[in-house]
């Protein structure tokens, strides 16, 4: 064979083949049938016979190139698809027998097998140039290789600086998407301390979801961290579910809570839930073992204080528990107790007397039997005492069961006992109308004998319970801060209490003294004396504080008296203090008074001023002095915000009950003309848009990175 390939022609006949490239396959095999008798024979007459073959091999090349190119001509507009079935069928037609594997020459020019959009292609074509144009590398801060440690320095400085959203940012895009680092269980656990402060939720718990997936386990100070973060958010119904479900996570675990974590889901509960889920963390904390201590009282009474009707009585038991227990209230203890006797109420009086005014003996929960040696005596002054939960709590919420007796009661008929008791109330409020204001009106007493002069001073405090006396029968009125106030000393006996236990007065403490007492001068003038005694500086809130008690009690000479005394004490007032003052212009001349003089300070108004003027507009149905509010508004550009559209919306509300058919009132034409003036305010005004309390947490994209993140989402689809 290999001495027949190399004869010279045959090296000619493939040469000759090799011209007719299109039917190269089928001259192939009429040439090697016509040589077969010659490889039988294996002679070298070989020349004629190729002359004779060729002859016909160029007859038969021919007239396939004929019949083509006449194809071709019939079908020059048909589309591509019949061109390649036309070339199949001719290949068919004069290839009818091929080899296995020698159908891959005729689709080796095909480069892709899929359909491509125009989507894909733009991609594809934007991935080139990203090729041809490489990203600069990431540099960092230091010019070198950093350490998960040193980020978290970084960031522990930023979030010191109250720079949260940098460090964040510093965290996700420096270090885990530039150096590619992996991160520690203390990046996390700092980041999502930072988030706790600021009550930044969503993101404290997108780091602990991370942090689970990358495998690294949580400590105490992570689930502290997060029910921070949960206790400060500014959504509680949603923060109380994610701690619960967190505190449920935690139990199917089996993962104990030491004291700090503890404290922290108890500030939780008492934020964002009621007494009754605090004092359950109360209960777990007795059984895991954990100490009680002043900072668990701070949330207990904290709980009080969300409870607007029956929070002061609250506050009190809680208070007396705390003392019988041997723990010593700090200042915080005192500004709580003091925000219950502002913000909430006692509730029922008769119930209050009677939970209120007992003796020491009868308050007494402890349980501790026997006598007690003087080592017992020296541990319940270092430890806290045992607590009878059951007797403390049925005595906390007393008030249900009175509720569901109420409830019997108002089916059946009147009780007479309780008449009775309503009538020698009401018979005690006529005896003593004559006597001490505050006292008298907070404490009912029996009738003594030689009432003493000093006779207020020897009411009790019910801050401490030694001081009740057996003859106090009931407590008396007490609707106001004031009332509330007085059933723990008033001023004096307030600070002589916290004298008692070594504590003095912070500032803090005299600005809610100052929102609890009587308005007045007197008042002004004691506590600037207890001030001056404590060596304490005033600022501008606590006289913001004393002129709101006086605008409030309708006094604006007060009001205006508090604002010379900050400008002689060299202090500057903001604009607070005059939305303070314009709590009490009710007139006309006086709102534009106000506003001119703010002009004069360097002040411009806010929204919050305009909106004091217009609810003491609102209140005397002065329509001429709301347009000239809101002509103000207008021309100052303010933005009204939701409180100001819900006032004028009730405004502009016609009387209930009237028809404007039957008679005609010189009142609804005044309505009518402010009706038609206020819809023409509103679409000339902008709206003020609430800013999101996250938004200045996050950090703001350039259009690169957008565009980065569409393409990613796109790429995503």
């Amino acid at each position: 064979m290999l001495r027949f390939l190399s004869h010279p022609c045959v090296k000619t006949g493939l040469g000759i083949v090799n011209h007719s490239v299109q039917h190269h396959s089928l001259v192939r095999n009429s040439f090697m049938v016509s040589w077969r008798p010659v490889l039988r024979s294996n002679t070298l007459h070989v020349g004629a016979v190729c002359l004779v073959k060729h002859d016909r091999r160029r007859q038969l090349a021919e007239s396939v190139q004929q019949n083509s190119r006449r194809e071709h001509r019939t079908n020059r507009n048909a589309s591509t698809t019949d061109v390649s079935d036309k070339t199949e069928l001719d290949t068919q037609i004069s290839e009818p027998h091929r080899a296995f594997g020698e159908y891959s020459h005729g689709y080796a020019h095909r480069r892709t097998f899929k359909k491509s959009s125009p989507q894909y292609l733009d991609l594809l074509y934007s991935d080139r140039g990203d090729e041809e144009k490489p990203r600069p590398k990431f540099k960092s801060r230091t010019g070198r290789r950093n350490t998960p440690y040193w980020y978290f320095l970084q960031c522990k400085k930023l979030i010191k600086q109250d720079q949260l959203a940098e460090a964040l940012d510093m965290f996700e895009t420096e270090m885990l998407k530039g150096e590619r680092l992996e991160p520690e269980e203390f990046n996390y656990t700092l980041l999502m301390g930072g988030c706790g402060r600021v009550g930044y939720t969503k993101k404290a718990f997108k780091l602990y979801n991370d942090m689970k997936k990358r495998g690294l386990q949580p400590t105490d100070a992570t689930y502290t961290a997060l029910f921070n973060a949960c206790a400060e958010s500014p959504w509680k119904q949603a923060a109380l579910e994610q701690a619960l479900k967190l505190e449920q996570e935690l139990c199917r675990k089996s993962i104990p809570l030491n004291s700090i974590t503890h404290h922290a889901l108890l500030k939780t509960m008492a934020l964002t839930a009621d007494l009754q889920n605090c004092f359950r963390v109360f209960k777990d904390m007795l059984e895991s073992g954990h100490h009680i201590t002043q900072e668990t009282f701070h949330y207990l009474l904290m709980s009080c204080v969300k409870d607007k009707t029956d929070g002061f009585r609250l506050a009190l038991q809680v208070w007396h528990q705390m003392l019988n227990l041997g723990i010593k209230p700090d200042t915080q203890n005192y500004n709580i107790l003091l925000r219950a006797a502002r913000d909430c109420g006692i509730g029922d009086v008769t119930l209050a007397s009677k939970l209120l005014l007992k003796d020491k003996n009868d308050t007494h929960l402890a349980l501790q039997a026997g006598k007690r040696g003087r080592r017992d005596r020296t541990k319940e002054k270092s430890h806290p005492m045992p607590l009878n939960l059951d007797a403390f709590e049925s005595q906390l919420f007393v008030e249900t069961r009175s509720q569901q007796t109420q409830k019997e009661s108002k089916n059946s008929p009147k009780n007479p006992t309780a008449e009775t008791v309503d009538s020698d109330t009401h018979q005690a409020h006529r005896e003593n109308k004559t006597r001490i204001p505050d006292a008298q009106i907070a404490l009912q007493t029996r009738p003594v004998c030689s009432p003493s002069p000093d006779y207020p001073t020897a009411l009790p405090n019910l801050l401490d319970p030694a001081t009740i006396r057996s003859d106090v029968v009931s407590l008396g009125t007490v609707n106001t801060a004031s009332d509330r106030l007085a059933l723990i000393g008033s001023m004096e006996g307030f600070l002589g209490k916290m004298a008692e236990h070594g504590l003095q007065p912070t500032l803090k403490t005299l600005t809610l003294l100052a929102d609890v007492m009587e308005p007045g001068s007197q008042a002004v003038q004691s506590l600037l004396a207890v001030a001056s005694e404590n060596k304490l500086k005033l600022d501008v809130p606590f006289f913001n504080t004393l002129i709101r008690r006086a605008a409030n009690a309708g006094d604006l000479s007060g009001a205006k008296a508090v604002l010379e005394l900050m400008t002689n004490r060299k202090l500057s007032p903001d604009v607070q203090s005059f939305c303070n003052v314009a709590l009490a212009c009710s007139t006309k001349h006086e709102g534009l008074q106000l506003l001119s003089s703010m002009e004069s300070c360097g002040i411009a108004p806010n929204a919050h001023v305009y909106s004091a003027l217009i609810r003491e507009a609102t209140r005397r149905l002065d329509y001429a002095y709301l347009k000239e509010i809101l002509t103000s508004m207008h021309e100052k550009q303010i933005a009204p915000n939701e409180v100001i559209i819900r006032q004028l919306e009730f405004a502009a509300q016609y009387p209930p009950k009237f028809d404007r058919y039957k008679s005609k009132n010189t009142y609804l034409e005044k309505i009518d003309g402010f009706r038609g003036f206020y819809q023409v305010w509103l679409q000339i005004m902008p709206g003020q848009e609430t800013p999101h309390p996250w938004e200045k947490f996050q950090m703001q994209k350039t259009a690169t990175e957008e565009d980065s993140d569409k393409l990613i989402s796109h790429i995503a689809k």
